[in-house]
């Protein structure tokens, strides 16, 4: 019986080693306009890229019956650092800035709690390995469970380096250099972007950080230079201010570019005064070592045309980001790329030039680069592929916030982009400066705390665009984002009952218009 069973487990095996050479050859092969139509595909759907958008998507599509399989493999960063499932957000931002975020409002409510009764031992310090530690564990426990959650969705996971061989074809390949090939009947892109480098500073490479290192350093990165004024280097500059450290941020025209900027003069006005350094208009020419191990930096005044030369422990460049699309072979299978960007033009329903590839998430042209949008549209995305529902994600009106020391929530239009579209003479602007509660008996500098509704001016003056400076911006702004999926006016939010005494309560208050000229600060209850 023994040696029948060995006879037949070989001839199956000789089978299967046949079946496999022949599929080999078939995949190897490339054959233009391959007809796949009679084909059984490996799976229905193949996701390249384990962040936010593609493990929505994939879990989804999972859980509605189809067959996935995700392929993720991250590419260490110049400095070496790498990390596990889960993208940007869960491994090096949203997730860790937010808790390195919560670190420095720490240090101000340390600041805040001998007026309210408590004795706090001075002087008292932080701790950056400590912190780093606690946060790092954290993240890794996520990657385990973004882990966890495909295997109980029974969704494939496969650590490997994906590239298209066609359009229904991925090859992907390991640490080792092992190749593995799979078929799919429809491919999802969601590999998101990485930080880029300055190419015209020498010296930037071989001696600067991005965020993808930053928040893995086991050590303190100690007088840091931040260069850039997107709401990454912000963030990233006023959380090593809150924990002590000398954070200066370079920006070289106008920081949170593409925000309300009447906003970010107040977010940038509050980190100057909450010990955040800026360098307005410079521009960097080069980064060198020092035999000390400092870095000196040298820059430019882009007005008075003067060079200048500071150093520093650690120098973050947070000048961008750059689509993870090169070694994807995209346009040779025949997806469109943006020239300018780099990033894939997609259509209102995530699909690409050719029919049966999407894209979603930072590496799809016009899309902003928030995890929710991407969660949502791969959601969406996976229903509409197995046929449950024909919906398209919506990209108006998505609330977002800005987790700088003084935090800026916004949903909408900004106040230019309102004027630009509806005309400063067709629109009505009402506002208020405003004091927290908890800002009073610890006798904090409020003069940045400030919201305003931005309305058409006719009719019933339909809500545009709302926005907020102060505490606890995400919790304020979400709430009302609901407002503009309904449509709603000024005239309701106004018949909105506040709830007292909170923050968020000034916005159903909010009665003087910019145009009148009236005093908008809140006095009393």
């Amino acid at each position: 019986m023994r040696s029948l069973d060995c006879c037949n487990n070989m001839a199956a095996a000789w089978c299967r080693g046949k079946h496999r050479l022949k599929r080999f050859y078939q995949l190897s092969v490339q054959i233009p306009n391959r007809n796949y139509t009679a084909e059984k595909f490996d799976y229905d759907l193949v996701v390249i890229g384990g962040g936010s958008g593609g493990l929505a998507c994939s879990k989804e599509a999972a859980h509605l019956g189809q067959n996935v399989a995700v392929l993720d493999f991250v590419e260490p960063s110049l400095r070496g650092t790498k990390w596990g499932l889960g993208g940007t957000c869960v491994n090096v931002g949203c997730i860790p800035k937010k808790l390195m975020h919560q670190a420095a409002l720490l240090g101000t409510a340390l600041k805040d709690a001998p007026k309210y009764g408590w004795r706090i031992p001075e002087p008292a310090s932080h701790d950056w390995a400590t912190m780093a530690e606690a946060v790092q564990n954290y993240v890794r426990s996520l990657n385990w469970g973004h882990r966890v959650q495909l295997e109980d969705r029974k969704v494939k996971y496969l650590n490997l380096r994906g590239h298209l061989v066609d359009e229904h074809t991925v090859r992907g390949v390991n640490a080792r250099g092992k190749e593995t090939t799979v078929t799919a009947r429809n491919i999802l892109i969601a590999t998101g972007g990485r930080p880029r480098y300055p190419t015209h500073v020498p010296g930037a490479r071989e001696f600067g950080i991005t965020s993808d290192d930053l928040f893995w350093l086991r050590e303190s990165p100690g007088k840091t230079l931040v260069v850039g004024a997107s709401y990454v280097g912000l963030e990233c500059a006023g959380f090593l201010t809150g924990i002590g450290l000398d954070a200066t941020l370079m920006v070289r025209s106008i920081a949170l570019r593409g925000f309300d900027q009447q906003m970010a003069g107040l977010v940038t006005d509050h980190m100057t005064s909450y010990g955040t350094r800026f360098c307005w208009n410079g521009v960097p020419k080069k980064v060198e070592k020092l035999p000390s191990g400092l870095l000196r930096v040298t820059w430019t005044d882009t007005q008075s045309g003067q060079e200048h030369q500071d150093q520093f422990n650690s120098v973050l460049w947070a000048v961008g980001r750059a689509p993870e699309t090169g070694t994807l072979n995209l346009q040779q299978v025949g997806v469109q790329l943006n020239e300018n960007s780099g990033k894939i033009i997609v259509s209102g329903d995530e699909r690409t030039s050719v029919p049966n590839i999407y894209a979603i998430g930072d590496i799809a042209q016009g899309r902003p680069e928030l995890t929710p949008t991407a969660i949502q549209a791969g959601k969406l995305l996976a229903r509409r592929l197995t046929g449950r529902s024909n919906q398209l994600m919506n990209y108006d009106n998505v609330p977002t916030t800005v987790f700088t020391p003084l935090e800026y929530g916004c949903v909408g239009l900004s106040e230019e982009e309102a004027e630009r579209r509806y005309g400063a003479d067709n629109i009505e602007v009402y506002h208020a400066f405003y004091k927290p509660l908890e800002f009073t008996v610890a006798q904090r500098d409020a003069s940045q705390c400030y919201i305003k509704v931005v309305c058409e001016r006719e009719g019933n003056q339909r809500v545009l665009g709302l926005h907020y400076t102060g505490p606890n911006a995400g919790e304020v702004v979400q709430g009302f984002a609901l407002g503009f999926q309904c449509g709603f006016t000024y005239a309701q939010l106004a018949d909105t009952v506040g709830i007292h005494p909170t923050c968020a309560e000034e916005l159903t208050k909010i009665g003087i218009t910019k145009r009148s000229g009236l005093d908008a600060t809140v006095t009393g209850c």
